[in-house]
């Protein structure tokens, strides 16, 4: 067992991003309770102090990365490590993926009220986000969901991981999106009736 956890190991390392579990059980003749076995007893031991790496793992996929205490150091080395700047409008967009996926953009329009076009582009250029194929439906639009760089970035294994969102909230946040997309036809009449009684 010491041999194919040498194995899995390099297997992780060489490839640098996630690898299937699916995989390593085929290529190592392991099984699933097996294969949990060993990534367990890893995971263990690079939780020692002394390890600067950690094993994640990721719904059917497991990765070696960096443990986040050791950030500083590495960008002494890595000239331009990779860095998201996440806004206000982004983040709330990326929930409302997270939580409801697979969902259309015209559904995020609805829940926010506003559009989402550049915030969507956005989160998919940082690979936040992906195609997840096309509703049957009319003009076919095409399904949004988060990505396993999402589960890196959020630490968390698998989207049931999130934390449950008080269904208060959610309604509190409705409420906040149709005031904002209301706000502006408001000011609007109210300089055209300004402007009415001018004449």
């Amino acid at each position: 067992m010491m041999r194919r956890r040498g194995m899995i190991e390099g297997i992780l390392f060489s490839m640098g991003g996630s690898v299937k579990k699916k995989q390593l059980m085929e290529v190592l003749d392991l099984n699933d309770r097996m294969l949990s076995e060993l990534l367990a007893q890893m995971k263990e031991d690079y939780e020692k102090e002394e390890r600067g790496i950690q094993l994640v793992e990721l719904e059917d996929s497991c990765q070696l990365c960096t443990k986040p205490e050791y950030h500083d150091v590495l960008i002494q080395v890595v000239k331009q490590p990779k860095k998201y700047r996440l806004t206000d409008v982004m983040m709330e967009t990326l929930s409302i993926i997270a939580y409801k996926q697979p969902v259309t953009k015209q559904e995020i329009e609805a829940i926010r009220g506003v559009k989402c076009d550049h915030a969507i582009n956005r989160l998919m250029e940082y690979n936040l986000v992906c195609e997840a194929g096309r509703l049957d439906a009319i003009g076919r639009p095409i399904l949004l969901k988060t990505t396993e760089e999402f589960l890196r970035c959020f630490g968390v294994e698998k989207i049931d991981d999130l934390p449950t969102v008080d269904p208060a909230m959610i309604e509190d946040f409705r409420q906040e999106a149709q005031e904002e997309m209301n706000f502006p036809i408001v000011a609007d009449r109210k300089a055209e009736e300004n402007l009415e009684s001018e004449r």
